[in-house]
């Protein structure tokens, strides 16, 4: 199967850069994939897609402003965008990479210093002066996409967070999320519908584009995950009564797939890809955005929903002026 395959026109215009102004009230495009059928919603309206008994899963993982900037010797600027947040050493994309030699200093806003040193997984082994998390804490920016044309603003910093999120450790933010708010899933309880969580730190891996035309030569990054006792045990339980899986987004769908079949407490990093010809073992019904073409979250959607289903709906989403990404419109797949 060629990656080429998976590409799709989308105009410019159509990139969100900026989220809802209410978090429910983005556009819902409901895919039914028993009766072809492609429906137009508001995403509160996801409320009449549940039955007492079903199980929504979410992941919990919490964005990190991951982005830091400073400055070299030569007074050049740089950016340093963490991958990861260990400390002394950890991993990050430096900007501009050919030019930041190893061992080379640059100073933060902060005034820390950062020693660049040699290559990563996929960037640059930096070192630390003190915690990383803090130094991120006080003058890191929201990691938003490159296909956000603007700088970060102080309303990012609430707007690309989910609101139960409560595990830092992401660098990109699990956006299918961003769509609920406290009182939908309150509404969403109280139908009967049990709410579950798992983490998985979403990274640049999940984001990074694929290299190669034969979609099975690509590896994917690996990522932190923890599926919780609770969650396995509901997961269990719901499958056994008839009720169904939603998983809300791609990121929880990867954690949850890769934990089957034996559906335990499990925690540990996964690069788990999934493309068309996967079979799904876990989730019923998946909470999704809208992808960029060619993408790995691209060809996780067409494996669950069937490449040409998902491309006839993207087809219609374009034509319907749905807004795309991270910040952009939601879909069901039932």
């Amino acid at each position: 199967m060629k990656l080429s395959e998976f590409d799709y026109n989308l105009p410019k215009e159509l990139i969100a850069q900026y989220p809802s102004e209410k978090r429910d009230g983005c556009r819902l495009m409901v895919l039914d994939r028993k009766t072809r059928l492609i429906i137009h919603k508001t995403f509160e309206d996801i409320l009449g897609y549940f039955n007492p008994g079903d199980l929504l899963i979410l992941n919990n993982t919490k964005v990190i402003p991951a982005r830091l900037f400073g400055k070299r010797s030569s007074g050049g600027k740089v950016e340093i965008f963490l991958l990861e947040t260990k400390y002394p050493i950890c991993e990050a994309l430096v900007k501009p990479g050919a030019r930041v030699k190893d061992g080379e200093v640059i100073v933060l806003e902060s005034g820390d210093e950062v020693e660049v040193m040699g290559r990563g997984d996929i960037g640059r082994q930096v070192k630390f002066n003190r915690p990383v998390e803090d130094i991120a804490t006080e003058i890191g920016h929201m990691p938003l996409p490159p296909y956000i044309d603007r700088n970060d603003e102080e309303s990012d910093k609430q707007n690309y967070q989910t609101v139960y999120g409560a595990k830092d450790g992401a660098t990109a933010s699990p956006t299918a999320g961003l769509h609920f708010t406290p009182e939908l899933l309150d509404k969403i309880k109280g139908v009967g519908v049990r709410v579950g969580f798992v983490t998985l730190h979403t990274n640049y891996g999940t984001f990074a584009p694929i290299k190669t035309d034969d979609i099975e030569m690509h590896k994917m990054h690996r990522e932190n995950f923890e599926l919780p006792a609770e969650t396995a045990r509901a997961i269990v339980e719901t499958k056994k009564s008839g009720g169904k899986v939603f998983a809300v987004g791609t990121t929880t769908t990867r954690t949850l797939e890769y934990c089957a079949p034996d559906i335990v407490k499990r925690s540990g990093q996964t690069d788990m890809f999934i493309y068309p010809g996967y079979k799904f073992k876990i989730v019923d019904h998946l909470i999704t955005n809208f992808h960029l073409p060619k993408s790995t979250l691209m060809l996780l959607v067409s494996a669950f929903a069937g490449k040409n289903f998902i491309f006839d709906a993207y087809k219609e989403a374009i034509a319907e002026q749905y807004r795309f990404f991270s910040y952009g419109d939601s879909m069901l797949i039932l």
